[in-house]
């Protein structure tokens, strides 16, 4: 997931600045940094620093855009846009820096810092958006842009300014202003609320086993991860920790209170409970979408995606429910027959899937996770990572250990071009902690721009929560956890190659339905028989993985995606038709879902991908009408990788005519530049052929 961050639209200025210049040199956050490319000196930072960096890159902005509003020249591209896209540069580095390290190292005081800065930053979003002086301006600039002279990139960040003002509340009278603004702040702190719930939620649940009767099942390695050192084992509903159990564990028992409580989070009538924040977000978008002049809330967010309309968006998904739960039909059909052939006497839950299905791998490709870790040492596939890269698009990577890193066991790489030129700075932070939001996800630290004689390459960081290292026994991966590091190593990519003049269409600034585009297509070389035998080696004797290895994988990779492609469907759905319903006034979550159960004909074996109260991508961040992106993008990724597989997987040609799509980040039309690559218009029936659904 590419983590969508406060960035230049939704970020702006505060009424009232602070004149804190003086004290620039004593903020070690503000300070100059004097590491390699001017990368943050993360180790001198504290947390009682930030709000006074903050309040300083406040008031920058607000002089920067004090200076637009006052100036008396004519409106040029110039002097309106450009100095738009240059204003608040401490802001924008500071509030990137926070933000980030907030998602992977959050703690009371950074939630404490969080709930200071979001209400200003939605006030000065007003101040910005809401300032008629300043709309005229860009108003005049668009309603004369035929006439600038601009090219196609300065074209797209007039209109993008132009539709962010517009959609900002620039055309809406006093009291609709103020109104707007009330909603966007209570927006802001309700998220917060909602993500913080669910990572004490996370935090909150231990499965002590004392029993070592109750790990039977468990892989060795397993077992070693969750031993404590009183003698107990401890599971958490880490991913790492709670997947391996709830496909392992014996006791049915233990499996059932595992798979409640990790698809529980959010729902337990407690301090931690979201439906409450959930109906109040559902509510406050609806009031906001309404003023703004949209039909509903997935009106006014698809307005500027590719999809435009909730039909078109709903059309996809539609196409795609049927055959998958018919699949999954099937496949609940074979996991029963493995239930009743070891006369366990039960009819297959929801907690049983994990389980059995691991049983029926094993028993028809003999394959499970004990036979492919061995081969996934996390090194040689982040190593493998690199070389995919380096071969399709002619770049490298160094590890510097003289750049700084925020946490222990974070990397920082060095990233050159075939002339050894600088691209940028790429930093891995892959493993679990407690103070960590689950998931995975790419943002920046710093954004590419090359405007005002300054070229400024950009600051990447990959945040995931892989299985980690054990004792003597290094971090080795599932095929899950390989794909989903090349999928967070394509965002990086994405920013990192990016060629733009301008900040805000820079890198993963792009339409959110393109976004995918990138991260899912990388995870296509991670699992080519080609790519995979080039860094899949064991970690023991340094043996490249077995081509029958790689064979029975290949036979196995339509295993249940009748499954995956039902719950991940059916996500994408909650989201898309929560954001529909007219009326919340009686809205309970929890009955809706059932009731979206039901419609669909959803079998209640498999669970929603993310129930409401957990959804973080949705309520906690920036994904709000936009899971079904995932599926979109891969409709353009799989039928993009078949040029791939026709001329083959590091075709030189191939590869830098796809190189170009990643440069461009949104500075250019994508659809047509997609066209300009495949020599023709995407055809989703290569998604439903990947999927084995056709």
């Amino acid at each position: 997931m590419k983590k969508i961050i406060y960035s230049l639209f939704t970020l702006s200025i505060m009424l009232s600045g602070i004149a804190c210049s003086e004290k620039k040199e004593e903020n070690c956050i503000l300070k100059e940094s004097k590491a390699a490319f001017g990368a943050p000196e993360f180790p001198t930072f504290k947390v009682e620093d930030y709000k006074a960096a903050f309040d300083y890159g406040f008031a920058e902005k607000r002089a920067d855009i004090k200076a637009i509003i006052e100036n008396t020249d004519e409106p040029t591209f110039a002097n309106t846009i450009d100095a738009l896209e240059l204003s608040g540069k401490t802001l924008d580095r500071v509030s990137s820096i926070f933000f980030t390290l907030n998602e992977s190292d959050n703690s009371e005081a950074t939630t404490e810092v969080e709930n200071y800065v979001v209400p200003k930053m939605t006030e000065m979003s007003g101040y910005i958006y809401m300032n008629d002086t300043l709309f005229n301006r860009i108003k005049t600039l668009y309603n004369n842009r035929e006439s600038l002279g601009l090219n196609e990139e300065q074209s797209i960040v007039l209109e993008n300014y132009y539709n962010a003002f517009v959609r900002g509340g620039a055309l809406l009278n006093e009291a609709d202003k103020a109104t707007l603004l009330d909603i966007e702040t209570k927006l802001g702190l309700a998220s917060i609320k909602f993500g913080n719930n669910l990572l004490a939620d996370n935090k909150a649940f231990k499965l002590v086993i004392s029993d070592e009767a109750d790990l039977k099942g468990l892989p060795q390695d397993v077992i070693e991860a969750a031993k404590c050192e009183d003698g107990t084992w401890v599971f958490t509903l880490d991913k790492p920790s709670c997947i391996p159990f709830l496909q392992y564990a014996d006791n049915r028992e233990l499996r059932e209170k595992v798979y409640k409580a990790y698809y529980g989070r959010g729902d337990n009538n407690d301090g931690n409970d979201n439906k409450a924040i959930i109906k109040e977000i559902l509510i406050l978008r609806q009031q906001k979408a309404k003023l703004l002049g949209f039909e509903s809330y997935a009106h006014f967010v698809l307005d500027e995606k590719m999809a435009k309309t909730p039909e078109a968006a709903l059309g996809l998904l539609n196409s795609i429910w049927e055959p998958a739960v018919n699949r999954a039909k099937e496949e609940r059909a074979e996991l029963q027959k493995v239930a009743d052939r070891e006369g366990a006497g039960i009819k297959i839950e929801g907690w049983d899937w994990f389980y059995y299905t691991e049983k029926l791998r094993k028993e028809k490709y003999a394959l499970n996770d004990e036979v492919i870790k061995p081969y996934f040492r996390i090194e040689n596939v982040l190593q493998g990572a690199f070389d995919c890269a380096s071969k399709l698009y002619e770049i490298k990577f160094v590890k510097r250990n003289d750049i700084p890193v925020y946490y222990e066991g974070v990397e920082a790489y060095e990233v050159l071009d075939k002339n050894d030129a600088h691209l940028g700075i790429f930093y891995t932070d892959f493993f679990p902690r407690a103070s960590k939001r689950q998931g995975a996800w790419m943002t920046n630290f710093v954004n590419q721009r090359n405007i005002g004689g300054e070229n400024v390459r950009p600051m990447i960081v990959n945040v995931c929560n892989f299985t980690a290292p054990q004792g003597d026994t290094p971090a080795l991966l599932n095929i899950d956890e390989t794909r989903t590091l090349f999928h967070e190593f394509g965002h990086a990519l994405h920013g990192m190659l990016t060629q733009t003049h301008y900040p805000s269409v820079s890198g993963t600034n792009v339409k959110h339905d393109f976004v995918e585009l990138f991260s899912q297509i990388n995870e296509k070389w991670s699992i080519h028989p080609e790519v995979m035998p080039t860094f899949a080696k064991h970690y023991i004797t340094g043996e490249a993985i077995p081509a029958e290895l790689i064979e029975k994988m290949q036979k196995s990779s339509h295993f249940n995606l009748g499954f995956e492609t039902t719950e991940l469907v059916a996500a994408a759905l909650l989201d898309m038709k929560m954001h529909l319903i007219d009326d919340y006034s009686n809205f309970d979550c929890n009955e809706y879902e059932n009731e979206l159960r039901q419609e669909l004909g959803f079998i209640p074996e498999i669970e929603y991908r993310y129930r409401s109260t957990n959804f973080a991508h949705v309520f906690g961040g920036g994904y709000a009408v936009g899971y079904y992106a995932y599926l979109w993008a891969e409709v353009l990724d799989c039928d993009a990788f078949e040029l791939f597989l026709e001329k083959g997987v590091f075709d030189a040609e191939t590869a830098a005519s796809f190189k170009q799509l990643v440069e461009m980040g949104g500075s250019k039309d994508p659809m047509r530049e997609y066209r300009r690559f495949r020599g023709a218009d995407p055809n989703p029936d290569a998604l439903l052929r990947a999927r084995g659904l056709i």
